[in-house]
């Protein structure tokens, strides 16, 4: 935890702010902070800043905040993503959020399996709970929408256009295809299918709808390394 996050509500107006559980543990059994102590701290889609640590027990800790200056800005991606198993999505999520992806949207596929849209993992709370953990580690504030498409035919035909409207689009797909850029200059969608790959259908849909095919090349990667293959074009303009 590099950024202490917190909801508006949490701060009172004079800006005092009292955590419990996860946050005061970590403070005290990682952080071993003491009275006194500096901490980096983000108000949720908020500004960011530094608290001090007026009070601290086995239960709780008492901070004073300060919120002095914006987040850090998103990489200009949006990640379109086939469903993954709920163990890899977990790894995804925060993986995404601390690599600054601006919005997640998580589509069906043939060989998506039907159990994974019934995970818990796919429940709003939980989502955000990966979400906040990689912002978390990011020192970011602003948590990524994430839509979930559970028929691929009408995402395709009906929202994709909308969304790469007057943006590169990358479809990563195994097969014949340029090296994907080094360096994602312009707003960039991009498309990662489940293990194994789109089907043929699936890929030509995607192609028709104003993808363009490239790969990571020779190595087949799992999809959360190859996510963060991608993902890491875009730091490369931040830098």
């Amino acid at each position: 935890m590099n950024l202490l996050l917190f909801k508006a509500g949490e701060c009172t107006a004079d800006g005092q702010l009292r955590v419990t559980g996860r946050r005061a543990q970590h403070l005290r059994q990682v952080l071993q902070a003491k009275p006194g102590d500096t901490l980096q701290v983000g108000q949720i889609d908020g500004r960011v800043g530094t608290a001090e640590l007026m009070a601290i027990d086995p239960h709780s800790a008492t901070l004073q905040v300060s919120l002095t200056h914006t987040a850090p800005a998103k990489l200009p991606v949006t990640l379109v993503l086939a469903l993954p198993r709920p163990k890899m999505l977990r790894r995804i999520l925060r993986t995404a959020a601390e690599f600054g992806a601006r919005e997640i949207h998580l589509i069906n596929s043939y060989r998506v399996e039907k159990s994974y849209w019934q995970t818990p993992v796919l429940g709003a709370a939980v989502i955000e709970d990966y979400l906040l953990q990689g912002l978390e580690q990011a020192r970011d504030t602003v948590i990524p929408p994430v839509l979930l498409h559970r028929r691929f035919k009408p995402f395709v035909e009906d929202r994709l256009p909308d969304i790469i409207a007057g943006r590169c689009a990358l479809l990563a797909h195994p097969g014949i295809a340029p090296l994907a850029p080094a360096e994602l200059q312009d707003d960039t969608v991009l498309v990662v299918g489940p293990e194994g790959g789109f089907i043929p259908y699936e890929a030509e849909k995607l192609l028709a709808a104003g993808c363009r095919q490239v790969s990571l090349g020779d190595r087949i990667l799992r999809v959360e390394n190859a996510v963060a293959a991608l993902l890491a074009r875009g730091l490369q303009v931040q830098a």
